[in-house]
């Protein structure tokens, strides 16, 4: 059997890593690793691969994760991509333990900056409310490795190479490559793009996506403009889209959240 390592994803947080398995030609399955350094991403990505390929106890004298992980590096080296990478940043005496490999998504980052948002469930506030607009909380999963592989399947669903996909990154976010993504709105916001594709659909006339990180940066400069405080916003979206945060709508009912509280604006004294 013979393993190959793709590097997928680098940022300055985080590495993903493809990991295949062939024999004799045929591709016996993929998975992908997360992790802060290449080498720590291409392991979990193989450890995950080998649980999925061979879910039954093993036979006798099997081939151990590490014997294949060293075959990987002798039969197929890590494809990086030509990009600008950032060192990590790392803290003086500081040890980062790697975290088990799993299936699931971790979810929301463990130690969140606590912000001014319109949550239901954030704690009362002793500062001034109105001097804190309704941003929206942390919510970046931290394992992107599901998205990553779903937009890989959208784009050959669609029948788009990387020329293709490059033509129409430049035209929605300024980017050459997905890998310049570093924001997880903006990888959700296109994969739930290709998704609303048709096969063979034109990059340079597919509609793009709305920049979501714009229309909430829109919308807190007019809550602020307007002095209302964080309850004063949440209020009103309850009264108008009858949500309690902005985080449950849709990016099209962001942008009429942000149209109403610019006709509000217009009319305030």
């Amino acid at each position: 059997m013979q393993i190959r390592a793709e590097l997928c994803h680098v940022d300055t947080l985080r590495c993903i890593v493809r990991i295949e398995a062939w024999q004799d030609n045929q591709l016996l399955g993929s998975a992908l690793g997360e992790a802060q350094t290449s080498e720590e991403a291409e392991q979990r990505g193989l450890d995950r691969l080998m649980r999925r390929i061979s879910p039954d106890p093993p036979m006798a004298a099997p081939q151990t994760t590490e014997s294949i992980a060293a075959e990987a590096i002798r039969t197929e080296p890590l494809k990086h991509e030509p990009i600008n990478r950032q060192p990590l940043k790392t803290s003086p005496g500081k040890t980062t333990s790697v975290k088990p490999a799993s299936t699931e998504k971790t979810g929301k980052p463990s130690t969140p900056e606590p912000t001014s948002g319109m949550d239901p469930e954030q704690p009362p506030s002793t500062a001034d409310p109105s001097t804190d607009p309704p941003s929206e909380a942390p919510t970046d999963p931290e394992d992107w490795s599901e998205e990553l592989a779903a937009i890989d399947l959208e784009v050959q669903r669609i029948g788009w190479d990387r020329d293709r996909e490059r033509v129409y990154l430049e035209r929605a976010f300024g980017h050459a490559s997905r890998h310049r993504l570093t924001r997880y709105s903006d990888l959700v916001a296109f994969l739930r793009q290709l998704r609303e594709m048709q096969p063979g659909a034109s990059p340079e006339t597919a509609s793009v996506p709305l920049r979501r990180g714009d229309l909430l940066s829109q919308g807190d400069e007019m809550i602020r403009t307007m002095g209302w405080s964080a309850a004063q916003a949440r209020d009103f979206l309850q009264t108008e889209l009858g949500a309690q945060s902005r985080q449950q709508l849709s990016d099209q009912q962001l942008m009429q959240f942000n149209l109403m509280l610019e006709e509000r604006l217009l009319k305030s004294p």
